[in-house]
């Protein structure tokens, strides 16, 4: 037997992938959720430099990619993103509006990466200037988001100083 061959090897290597990229936006979500708790509104919309990005932008930035890139991008339904228009808010929205806004968006990437096979994922599609397959499409998407989540963290921790809550520290002998 050909493991190469083995629908269901395949399905199963699918089906991890997904799954990790799932995980990857859960923990991300998990990160910025206890990253604003951390901040008031306020905080959410600081900027170290007027030319740098505060979190709330970043957010809605996040929202705009994952739309593009996740939800129109493996769906093929139209991408009616404003790209800059993240980036130029200065709505001053609550930091309730954008989470939801963001977990919001997430939730449907996730359905939209769980409705992935192995087939779809290989089509190729246009996203922003690319013709590109599934697998690059979500893989590019989620260090994207990563990326920013860190950026987030970042900030936070710029905006806490010695005060800020670390999500996670591990527990070693030395």
């Amino acid at each position: 037997m050909n493991p190469g061959n083995d629908s269901t090897l395949e399905k199963t290597v699918v089906d991890v992938y997904l799954r990790a990229c799932q995980n990857q936006l859960d923990e991300g979500l998990t990160t910025i959720d206890h990253c604003l708790r951390q901040l008031n509104d306020q905080q959410l919309w600081w900027r170290p430099a007027n030319e740098m990005n505060s979190i709330a932008n970043l957010m809605l930035h996040l929202c705009g990619n994952l739309r593009q890139w996740l939800i129109s991008g493996l769906s093929g339904e139209a991408d009616y993103r404003r790209r800059q228009q993240e980036f130029d808010d200065r709505s001053g929205r609550s930091r309730e509006e954008l989470f939801q806004a963001l977990k919001a968006t997430i939730e449907e990437a996730q359905a939209q990466l769980q409705s992935q096979n192995a087939e779809s994922l290989l089509r190729i599609r246009h996203v922003q200037q690319f013709d590109i397959d599934g697998f690059q499409t979500s893989f590019d998407s989620i260090c994207h988001f990563r990326g920013h989540v860190q950026e987030i963290v970042h900030i936070t921790r710029c905006l806490c100083g010695q005060s800020y809550q670390f999500l996670f520290v591990p527990k070693n002998p030395d």
